[in-house]
């Protein structure tokens, strides 16, 4: 297929670049810096800056995965309408653009995530259907998803890709985690009741082809592990697979004063479990965080 993908030098955008050209698919990426973007990406990946350049192409698919990191820096106004800025408006020119090829893609699969359904108590199970919580990580993916969603017609489906906590090599929550870890210095925060539902990288991206390829599914997924865990078993599973302790509590008073309002997403949490992918036949390779962080740190 002819793929149009964006985000592709984010940490998953490069690892299911990698693993779409292995599938033989032909990658055009939608990038702000061609030089940096093919550095990342390699020569089998098309990388451009106008999407008038793809405009002659006849685009199968679409991975819209674009968006600032949402956990770098505290939420001012001003970072919060970045944040907005590059999900939405990218995703509605995207739109525009679509709307004026001959051929309409066959799916788009666009980002979202579990800030879908707002902070919720660690015993409230959450799926595609479950109620939310309001608050600015609700309204942000609700936003997001509406604009793909105005996408989908007869000749388009649209998956909305809810993404909880991605585990891999070389990028994501680890690489910020693993440091103080290595040296012995990671610990829980807060208490360690919150909820962590979190999904391996290689499953992320599996699921990603699973729903490229499956003609009948749309609407939201939650690409999330069947097993999420609480913070304090999930800190314990990586100082396990790096043979080293984890006491040091991280008070949510001090991410509180350090994050702002950013601090929800690591002293909150969501419960959440991925009804729709498992109804729908998908088999996850990583059901139990103990294998999963054991594989990506060894």
């Amino acid at each position: 297929m002819n793929i149009l993908l964006t985000g592709a030098t984010g940490f998953i955008g490069r690892n299911l670049s990698r693993t779409l050209t292995e599938h033989g698919h032909q990658l055009y990426a939608w990038v702000r810096n061609i030089n940096r973007a093919s550095s990342l990406l390699g020569d089998q990946v098309r990388c451009f800056e106008s999407l008038e350049t793809i405009s002659d192409k006849k685009i199968d698919a679409v991975i819209n995965l674009a968006g600032e990191p949402i956990a770098d820096k505290r939420w001012s106004d001003i970072r919060k309408q970045i944040l907005r800025n590059s999900r939405i408006d990218i995703t509605r020119e995207l739109g525009v653009f679509i709307r004026t090829l001959d051929y309409q893609p066959r799916v788009i699969l666009s980002g979202s995530a579990i800030g879908y359904y707002g902070s919720q108590a660690d015993d409230v199970v959450l799926d595609e259907q479950s109620g939310v919580v309001s608050g600015f990580t609700h309204q942000l993916c609700s936003d997001w998803e509406a604009a793909a969603s105005e996408l989908a017609s007869d000749s388009t489906r649209v998956c909305l890709l809810r993404t909880g906590i991605v585990l891999g090599e070389g990028g994501g929550v680890l690489k910020k985690m693993l440091p103080p870890f290595k040296l012995g210095l990671g610990g829980p925060i807060g208490d360690g009741q919150q909820v962590m539902s979190w999904i391996h990288l290689n499953d992320w991206i599996r699921a990603a082809l699973f729903l490229l390829d499956n003609d009948t599914l749309s609407g939201p997924f939650n690409l999330v592990s069947p097993n999420p865990v609480n913070n304090k078993i999930f800190t314990n599973a990586l100082a396990k697979a790096l043979h080293r302790p984890a006491f040091l509590k991280v008070p949510c008073t001090a991410l509180e004063v350090a994050m702002g309002e950013a601090s929800e997403l690591l002293c909150k949490g969501q419960h959440v479990i991925p009804k729709n992918l498992l109804d729908s036949g998908f088999q996850f390779e990583f059901n139990d965080i103990d294998h999963a962080l054991s594989e990506i740190v060894s």
